[in-house]
């Protein structure tokens, strides 16, 4: 069966299924006046559902993929990725229920079968190299068992955001090493006169200070609250912004404007910095910078070049792509943008951003249903 034939198939699709459903559900919960969805609140609900329902399942579909071009053995296919997509599937479900321990079990179970999963043709190939993204996973999955404790009373003396707060940096780490990678390479194969520049120092800062920040986040959230830490924290914030900068500057993005499958990439990326800013005075926008702007730009972008490529298509940009990114960014710009400048419609930038968030990954969903659940269009099975 193509459909699960290779990871990014079942996991591209159920991810676009996922954010183009839970926003909807999210809106109709909160302006009905609904206390709470699968036992916790519907803001909680919607936090949890972006950041380990959604995000895993994009990440989790590219890495299986991934894996096996970095090793060159297989990853779960056939039944085997049926079953690990009915698991996370079996999360999203029983997460607008209130099914206890039982959903909490199954929901934070998926990502370390998923981490065992990859680990192990990583261990057989020695490919040392790409084995963080096993502790990623084993962390993001520690994260949504610490947000389901603390969430429903089952741990106390931690504050509300601290799982996802650090689950998010670890996104953010993630989003940094690839990038760093797919982004200059992709560009310089495609456009003849772009020659990314890379800078030993700036690289290792990217990534070094971005770790930096998790370790930050973490002391603040078990209780480190010192002035002396939050200013460090804040100056920590404006030197790795300014290194994102510098690191996107090299990869000379700008050469890239005329092939729309390229240039959302480094556009999702400059959500980066833009974040790191943010975080100092107007939190809650940082976020949705991070996740709307960066994670979902940077995920949606992937999903296209990835889909097409691995199927047989053209890597080119067709209408319903550029359908695609423009509603993303536009989201992340009412979102984050709008707020700043007309705060006084704030709730107007929210519904805007939600919209256009829906219209994303529906027409995703839609587009790309076909080209997920049928053969290449050379006939081969992948």
């Amino acid at each position: 069966m193509s459909f699960f034939s290779v990871g990014f198939r079942p996991f591209y699709l159920g991810a676009a299924v996922v954010a183009a459903v839970s926003i909807p559900v999210w809106a109709i919960a909160f302006l009905g006046g609904a206390t709470a969805i699968g036992g916790i609140t519907p803001f909680l609900w919607h936090t949890h559902e972006m950041i380990f329902g959604f995000a895993p399942a994009v990440i989790v579909g590219f890495l299986l993929t991934a894996v096996r071009n970095w090793t060159g053995l297989p990853t779960p296919s056939g039944p085997a990725l049926g079953w690990l997509f009915g698991l996370w599937a079996a999360g999203r479900i029983l997460g607008l229920t209130d099914a206890g321990l039982f959903g909490v079990v199954i929901d934070v179970s998926f990502l370390p079968v998923v981490a065992f999963t990859l680990g192990v043709p990583l261990w057989k190939a020695g490919n040392l190299r790409n084995a963080f993204v096993v502790v990623i996973l084993l962390v993001l999955a520690a994260m949504n068992a610490l947000f389901h404790a603390i969430e429903r009373g089952w741990l106390e003396g931690l504050p509300a955001g601290a799982a996802t707060t650090v689950a998010l940096d670890v996104i953010l780490i993630l989003m940094v090493v690839i990038g760093g990678r797919i982004i200059p390479a992709f560009s310089s194969n495609a456009v003849a006169t772009l020659r990314p520049r890379s800078w030993v120092t700036i690289e290792w800062l990217a990534i070094g200070l971005t770790v930096l920040i998790v370790v930050t986040d973490i002391v603040r959230a078990a209780g480190g609250r010192m002035l002396l830490l939050e200013e460090f924290q804040q100056v920590l914030l404006i030197v790795c912004a300014t290194v994102h900068f510098i690191r996107l500057a090299g990869w000379q993005p700008w050469k890239t404007w005329r092939i729309p499958l390229l240039l959302v990439l480094p556009l999702a990326y400059l959500w980066i910095p833009v974040h790191l800013i943010l975080r100092i005075d107007h939190p809650t926008l940082a976020t949705h910078a991070l996740t709307v702007g960066a994670m979902a730009g940077l995920m949606l972008a992937m999903m296209t070049r990835s889909a097409l490529g691995h199927t047989g298509r053209a890597l080119v940009a067709r209408p319903v792509e550029l359908l695609c990114f423009a509603s993303i960014h536009l989201a992340a710009l009412t979102r984050v943008v709008g707020p700043i400048l007309l705060p006084e419609f704030y709730q107007a930038w929210i519904q805007t951003s939600a919209l256009l968030w829906t219209l994303a990954f529906s027409v995703f969903a839609l587009a790309y249903w076909p080209i997920l659940t049928r053969p290449r269009i050379d006939q081969t099975t992948t």
